[in-house]
């Protein structure tokens, strides 16, 4: 797959908005050549990817900052399968589910085949090092050029951020990958990698503490089915309960708004 990457000038994927943010109508092997394509057009501005699902949506509709960030994203693509949903109500076909996870992976084997390299950033205590180890014994040859996690509640601090910028900066990495949880992991992109030597950036949730195997995902099955959310609400209730239920219901009565003043405005 990564290693057909075309070199000509790419054009933009089709969009859908859900929620007020858009959302790229790409499957996962189109994102990774559209991300290939942009970096062998030799693009001067970074490359900016989000994997956005329902939670998401939600905060950004109450986040200006989160909004603002996603709506001027080079990359969202469809982390849910609410997501794919609610773009059918709109009429338009995602052609699959994009899980942060799995495009990091997809676009660290492209990083591997084209000899760049990647920076991961964030996570909980030991995460990025157990993902850094997860990648290595899968993907020997990709150049790994940093591992970073300051101290938990310390991502913000200014002597903590220039300390990280510093090492990024004398890294100079191909792809940053920020784990942080949404929206400080956003808010941390936009504040801070602007002027750094990078040339792709994600943020990626809870990716590096998976990897590490702290978290077990689903059998594919469940992913599949669009039930990752269902599984990860039977292992964590008390944590995931809010989100899950009531932010579920919340997406939907966003997305039923959008559907009946967009059927107005068609009368």
């Amino acid at each position: 797959m990564t290693s057909q990457i075309m070199s000509e000038s790419p054009a933009r994927p089709e969009r859908v908005s859900i929620g007020g943010v858009p959302i790229d109508i790409v499957s996962q092997n189109q994102a990774v050549r559209y991300v290939g394509t942009l970096l062998d057009s030799k693009t001067q501005q970074m490359i900016r990817i989000a994997g956005v699902n329902a939670h998401f949506v939600n905060i950004a509709r109450r986040d200006k900052q989160l909004g603002d960030f996603l709506r001027k994203s080079t990359l969202n693509v469809a982390d849910g399968a609410s997501i794919l949903l609610a773009a059918r109500v709109f009429g338009r076909k995602i052609p699959e589910r994009v899980t942060g996870i799995d495009l990091m992976v997809d676009l660290c084997k492209y990083a591997a085949e084209s000899g760049k390299s990647v920076y991961l950033f964030g996570g909980m205590d030991g995460a990025a090092e157990g993902a850094a180890s997860w990648m290595r014994k899968h993907l020997p040859s990709l150049r790994i050029v940093g591992v970073d996690r300051p101290e938990h509640g310390k991502e913000f601090d200014p002597v903590v951020v220039e300390q990280v910028r510093t090492r990024i900066r004398a890294a100079q990495p191909d792809f940053l990958f920020v784990c942080l949880g949404v929206p400080r992991q956003e808010l941390w992109i936009e504040q801070f990698t602007s002027d750094l030597p990078v040339k792709v950036v994600m943020g990626n949730g809870a990716a590096f503490d998976v990897l590490a195997g702290f978290f077990v995902r689903p059998s594919q099955r469940i992913q599949e089915l669009g039930l990752e959310w269902a599984y990860r609400l039977w292992k964590e209730p008390a944590r995931l309960w809010r989100r899950y239920l009531i932010g579920n219901l919340t997406f939907s009565m966003a997305v039923l708004g959008q559907l009946a003043a967009t059927l107005v405005r068609l009368r």
